[in-house]
């Protein structure tokens, strides 16, 4: 959509493919965009843009001399400089000290990026008027004055009344831009946030539409590793057995070597294959989903964080740059974040092993922190466990969070149930490098459950829900549609505080139980890097039974 406005933003970026990014980015949001930076100032002052967003590399972050130049120049130094630079929480300091109005870390989300640019606008246009009303205000005050001052001597008691009234004019005028730009900012900032996070307003459509993605991932999805290997081992077997039969005797012996290896080898995959099935059959009902619903509340006031309202279909009202619109005082729905974990039944009075990250989500969350930085705290709303065959939720208490690793322990009422708690191993012994493992858990939550329904199960979900992320967990356990995903792997590294596995999983897994080929726990899975091989770490179950002790 274009914009009526106009605005400006020149991109400065020597990494071509991110700069066509960024463009591409821009210019579908209706901004005007160049990256005609050659001349430095010059080309600035030529183009005039309101937003520059400026790449930048950490090791020569101190010499940004064109953001110096911007900051630097009465002419320039009103224009807004968004600064893309690869790292964390150090590296976004160093650019803020150096002047930058803002800093993205790379890689960055297109819709963020959009945020903070809107930011940056709403915020510049709110300190022209508010500097343009002070001006007004000015003018006003010295015309006031000089028509008190001819007023002649006798008037002289209704000529200090007039200026003492309308010095409080001024004051109370003042004092309200300034309140006003203030909740101005921190709610854009929050609006960051929130269009980064996701929110928890869902229509129809968009429970439709958040299925597909999933369902195309479960389409490409590869056969399982332990399959495809069992496969290829038997066809090896297969060919190894047809060049036997035709081979002449001095090639016999090394062919019978190479047979027996690999017949070795098909007997450990489907030992290990037997062994995944067992633990399935015996642990798949104790596996759960966690659902964690995340509110907000003003710091200062405590009031909660709600929609301004919602339109007809049921989407927040937005304004003009599609954010949504927020207030401690509005008549929509609060503001809510739902976030998905695992967690696994281990003990007969209900409670539950998972991460702490998965318990308080704002834990050791960079995008949380952005909006606590503003002043809106989060709060838990609600947490519920959806286990296997049980056709409702059971709600959950945070019991125990562990000091030394990312577990916490939660109880819930599960005594109608009969699920079987799982049983822990030895995590010294069974942890063993080159190992077997299987993992269980709901990588991507929600997601993947609705990618493994069908087309008309999902449409008559998103119909009797209308959406509602609460109702659409009830309605999948209802239907008995929540089972844990399984993959396999194998165990790369054993380390006193992880353990490094490569069965696949995802957000959505973490919390998940990591068992051993003997069906016994050896950890809990809190993490994947993805630049790493795709390996996974789990903490030793170690710290989940130092956490159970009384």
């Amino acid at each position: 959509m274009e914009k009526s406005n106009n605005e400006r933003v020149l991109v400065v970026e020597s990494d071509d493919a991110l700069r066509t990014s960024i463009v591409s980015v821009l210019t579908d949001a209706g901004y005007e965009v160049s990256t005609d930076c050659g001349e430095g100032m010059k080309s600035v002052l030529a183009f005039r843009p309101e937003v520059v967003i400026l790449g930048a590399d950490p090791p020569r972050l101190d010499c940004c001399d064109l953001l110096s130049e911007i900051k630097g120049s009465e002419r320039t130094q009103n224009i807004r400089v968004v600064m893309l630079s690869p790292g964390g929480s150090v590296q976004r300091t160093r650019g803020l000290d150096l002047g930058a109005d803002d800093v993205l870390s790379l890689p960055f989300d297109p819709h963020e990026l959009l945020s903070r640019v809107r930011w940056q606008l709403r915020d510049k246009h709110t300190i022209q008027n508010l500097r343009q009303q002070a001006r007004t205000i000015e003018e006003s005050r010295v015309v006031a004055q000089q028509v008190v001052t001819a007023v002649n001597e006798e008037r002289r008691t209704l000529r200090v009344g007039s200026i003492l009234a309308f010095a409080v004019l001024v004051v109370a005028a003042v004092a309200f831009l300034i309140f006003y730009h203030r909740t101005q900012q921190q709610n854009t900032r929050v609006y960051a946030a929130i269009t980064k996070l996701q929110t928890g307003v869902l229509t129809q459509q968009r429970l439709m539409d958040r299925s597909h993605p999933a369902v195309e991932d479960v389409q490409r999805e590869p056969a399982p590793r332990s399959d495809s290997e069992k496969l290829r081992l038997q066809k090896q077997s297969q060919d190894l057995r047809s060049q036997i039969a035709s081979s002449k005797a001095e090639d016999m012996s090394a062919l019978q070597r190479q047979l027996s290896e690999v017949q070795e080898r098909l007997q450990r995959v489907e030992t290990e294959g037997k062994v995944a099935q067992t633990i399935i059959q015996s642990y798949e009902p104790s596996v759960c989903l966690i659902h964690v619903v995340v509110g907000f509340r003003d710091r200062t006031t405590g009031l909660q964080l709600r929609y301004v309202g919602l339109t007809s279909t049921g989407e927040p009202v937005t304004d003009e740059h599609n954010n949504p619109l927020l207030s401690v005082t509005g008549d929509g729905p609060e503001v809510h974040l739902d976030v998905f974990g695992t967690g696994f039944l281990v003990s007969d009075n209900g409670q539950v092993l998972t991460n702490h990250h998965v318990a308080e989500p704002w834990w050791d969350n960079d995008d949380l922190k952005e909006m606590t930085n503003q002043g809106v705290e989060p709060k838990l709303v609600e947490m519920t466990a959806y286990f296997p065959g049980m056709s409702h939720g059971i709600p959950m208490t945070t019991k125990k969070i562990s000091s030394d690793a990312d577990v916490a322990v939660l109880k819930g009422t599960i005594s109608e149930s009969k699920l079987k708690k799982v049983v822990f191993a030895d995590a010294h012994r069974s942890a063993v490098s080159g190992g077997p493992v299987v993992l269980l858990g709901y990588p991507t939550g929600l997601n993947a459950i609705l990618a493994r329904t069908g087309e008309e199960t999902l449409r008559s979900i998103a119909i009797t829900t209308k959406g509602d992320p609460k109702e659409v967990m009830e309605e999948l356990a209802r239907r008995h549609l929540i089972r844990p995903v399984v993959t396999q792997g194998h165990i790369g590294d054993v380390l006193p505080d992880k353990i490094i596995y490569d069965a696949q999983t995802t957000s959505g897994g973490s919390g998940g139980p990591l068992f051993s080929s003997e069906g016994k726990v050896i950890g809990i899975n809190f993490a994947m890097v993805r630049d790493f091989g795709g390996s996974n770490f789990a903490i030793p179950i170690t710290y989940g039974e130092s956490l159970l002790k009384p």
